[in-house]
Parts: C-alpha cells; structure tokens; sequence
C-alpha cells in the first residue's frame, strides 16, 4: 500500500503545476461535475450511512448531502471573485507601485476524514481545496466503512488519480500518508488524533488546518425561554446519537432553573425520539462501535459513583449500539465525563449561582468548539461573548452557524486552528502572495547608501514610513 501511496502522491506532484494553472471556469466545471457525481450515488450514500450510522434517510439528506450541494453552489457562484487578486493599502515606500495579493493554490494536500458525518466532513474541504486549484488525497474513516467504499467509488469515477485519489483503510494508510510531504494537511477528528497529525506534519513543515472537538457548552440564563431552549438542546444534542463535535456538550443552567429544564427535556426528547415510550429507531441513530459505546457507559457508571444523578434515561441496547437519551444532575466537575468531549446522548447539567460562575467555569477549560448562550438579556449575552473564547458561537440556537459559508468554522487551540468553508476554506487551501509592481517612480532608492547626505532625512523619513 505503501508504494501505492507513494506513487500516487508522485503523480500529484507533477501535476500540481498544471493544476495552478486552471481559472475559475476549470475549476467551477470540476465543482459542478462533483455535485452531478453525488447525486448520481444519493441511494447508495442513503444505504451507506444507514448502516455505517443508523441514520435516518430525512437526517442523511439534511446534514450530509443537502450541506454539501450547499457549499458547492456557494463556491461555484463566488469562486471567480475569490480569485482575483485583491489590491490592498500602500506606504510611502511604495507609494506608486501597485499591490497586490494573489491566491495559488498550495499544491498536493492531504484529508483525513471522521467517522461521524462521513460524507459532509470529507467533501466540505475538498470543495475548497478544488476550488483553490490543488491536488487531494483523501482519507475517509475505516469506522464508517460503508460510506467510505462509496466516497472511494465516487471519486475514482469522477477524478483522474492525478487530481484527485481516495485511500481506504485503517491507521496503517494514515500513517504510511503522513509520512509523505504534503503541502497541506487536513484533519478532522479528535485532539488526541490531532496532535499526532501535527506531529507528523511538523517534521515537513507541512502547514495544518485541524477541526478538532472539545466539550462545547450551553449556558442558560434567567431570561431565556426555557422551552425553546430545552427543544434546541435536545436536537443538537440527540441528532446522530450525540456523535457530533459542536452538539452541546453539558449545560450550565442558573440553580432555579434547573428542575424545570430536566421536565422540558425530557418532553422534547420523548416527542422526537421516542414512539409509545420507546426510543424510535428510524429517526434515533445509533452508537458507532462497541468501543464507543463501551466508552459512554464507562462514563455514565464513573459519574453516578462520583455523585452523579440519572434524571432520564440510562436504557441501552448492545446488540445494536443504542444509548437511550440520558440527563445527569448532581455532576462533580472534575468527572472524566467533565473532562473529556462525551460524543454521545449523555447530557451533563451544572448549576451555578450567578452568570460570573458559570463564565468561570467555561474558561477553566480548554477552548471549546462552541458555545451555545441561551438568553434574553443583550446585556448577559454580550457579557458571556465579550469574557470567553470558543470557535463560534449561537445565541438562542444550537450547530445552525455551521450551515453558512459566510462564516468561518474552527476551533481554537484544543479546539482547532485554521478555518473552513466558504471563502475561509478557499483561503485555507491557498499560498496569499505578496505581490508589489513598482513604478518608475519608486522612492526606494531614497534609502540607498551612502548615507551621509541622507541624515537630515531620518526624522522626515519617520513621519512618512
């Protein structure tokens, strides 16, 4: 495989200098002909994720292809302007000279994709990466082993290797993938897998975008509409089981809120997810892998041992991996279900006794993901916004700022770092040139040696540089 890899990616390194080359109309046909492919396979991406996921048909069309043909679109309407080179402000020193800055792509670039929107989270950034004219590698997960196959087939069918190639396979590919010194790599998974990647990356001087995860919290006010709050919570938390790397994480609720919030969770979730009492599978997803599911049940049992209270839920089903939507009360702090991101139906609920105590407690932590402010008081809102850091964040709604490519998506540190979609993507995948055309009239030569006729013009110098 190994020698396979190589070959390939040496076939990508020759070919990226023909691939700087395409202008918008290239690139926006390539984009056009991905969109076509995708369509073309949407029963089988349906079927893959069904049974990689267990996710429903209506959940499949809304998260992974829908957000896709998105992105597309968006990119093959802006991608001529993206493009162009932009001018910017000038110095004395170049006064008369024109600058700019020009967008070349970065060359062969590498994406290693998760498990858990395995669609939308490997062609998000090759939309990018094609719009800014590069060559892919790309890695989807093994653990989602059926919409893997499918990727694979899709790209082989629409992308001469040269371009574009698919590796399937386990942490043996990545690794072998690595090694190899790409021109950009990008990474979304967890931090722990991340770091590695970094790792790997730095012996190449191989810069890195990493979409990482982190525990994302939802705070809760006085002020808010505490229905609207919990039925926004619930989604975001229960869509795909919990396996999503912005789902709200744990809540941070004020005290005298915190008993109604459990009765309108718990409405909301059995009205979603649940037929007759019990868990709807056609529209509740389930746990990846045994280990996974081993994992949250871990937490579950070494929260309730420390303290912790089961106010709904705690139903599981190992034969098909189904963790019943869970509430917990009574979380210490210092849990390992507080410590690491939870990827699953578990919601933790921290009280706190004023909004400063709850601002504590988010920055005593790594920087999250996001950050979900539930709050009538502009005050409270802007307080919370102006005293944390998070990768992005939504007031009085949950995930909904992942859906415009107007905004950039990452994290920061544990989190992240660099930026996708949209612009932000096209720029993530691309070498911001420097470019200056100097003039006749340049005033360079002003500085030239000798400078002992030159001294009088410091102090001018200064005031104009």
């Amino acid at each position: 495989m190994e020698e396979k890899i190589k070959s390939v990616f040496d076939l990508q390194q020759q070919h990226k200098f023909d691939l700087r080359k395409t202008d918008a109309k290239t690139r926006i046909a390539k984009l056009k002909k991905l969109k076509q492919a995708l369509e073309n396979a949407e029963e089988e991406i349906y079927e893959a994720l069904e049974k990689d996921l267990r996710k429903s048909r209506f959940e499949s069309a809304v998260t992974e292809l829908f957000f896709t043909y998105a992105e597309i679109d968006h990119a093959v309407k802006k991608l001529a302007n993206w493009m162009k080179p932009k001018s910017v402000g000038k110095t004395m020193s170049n006064l008369f000279a024109g600058n700019k800055i020009y967008y070349e792509p970065k060359g062969v670039c590498l994406i290693i994709a998760p498990w858990n929107y395995p669609l939308q989270l490997i062609m998000s950034p090759l939309i990018s990466a094609i719009a800014a004219g590069n060559c892919v590698i790309l890695k989807p997960s093994e653990l989602s082993i059926n919409t893997a196959a499918v990727i694979s087939k899709i790209i082989s069918n629409t992308f001469d290797k040269k371009e574009v190639a698919c590796f399937e396979g386990d942490a043996e590919v990545s690794t072998a993938l690595l090694k190899l010194p790409f021109d950009h790599i990008f990474f979304t998974g967890s931090t722990a897998i991340g770091k590695v990647v970094m790792e790997a990356a730095a012996k190449n001087l191989t810069s890195v975008t990493l979409e990482l995860g982190g525990k994302s919290p939802a705070i809760i006010d006085d002020t808010c509409d505490l229905k609207k709050a919990a039925e926004k919570i619930a989604w975001g938390k229960l869509v795909n089981a919990g396996q999503t790397c912005i789902a709200p994480d744990y809540v941070l609720i004020d005290e005298k809120l915190e008993p109604e919030f459990v009765e309108q969770y718990k409405a909301v979730a059995l009205k979603m997810f649940f037929t007759d009492g019990k868990i709807n599978k056609e529209v509740y997803g389930k746990i990846i892998n045994e280990k996974q599911f081993e994992r949250l049940n871990g937490l579950i049992n070494d929260a309730v041992k420390d303290g912790a209270k089961i106010e709904f839920g705690r139903e599981t089903n190992e034969d098909d991996l189904t963790i019943n939507p869970i509430i917990l009360t009574s979380v210490n702090g210092e849990n390992a279900i507080m410590q690491e991101e939870i990827f699953g139906p578990i919601l933790p609920i921290i009280k706190y006794r004023n909004l400063q105590e709850a601002i504590d407690f988010v920055n005593q932590r790594p920087k999250p993901l996001a950050l979900y402010i539930f709050s009538e008081n502009n005050k409270n809102q802007q307080k919370i916004i102006n005293e944390t850091t998070s990768g992005g964040t939504c007031i009085n709604d949950v995930l909904v700022h992942i859906s415009n490519p107007n905004l950039p998506f990452g994290g920061v540190n544990s989190s992240g770092m660099g930026s996708c979609h949209g612009i932000f993507g096209f720029k993530n995948f691309s070498h911001e040139r420097a470019v200056v055309f100097q003039s006749k009239l340049g005033m360079t030569k002003m500085i030239y040696p000798p400078y002992s006729e030159k001294i009088g013009l410091l102090k001018w110098l200064k005031k104009l540089m």
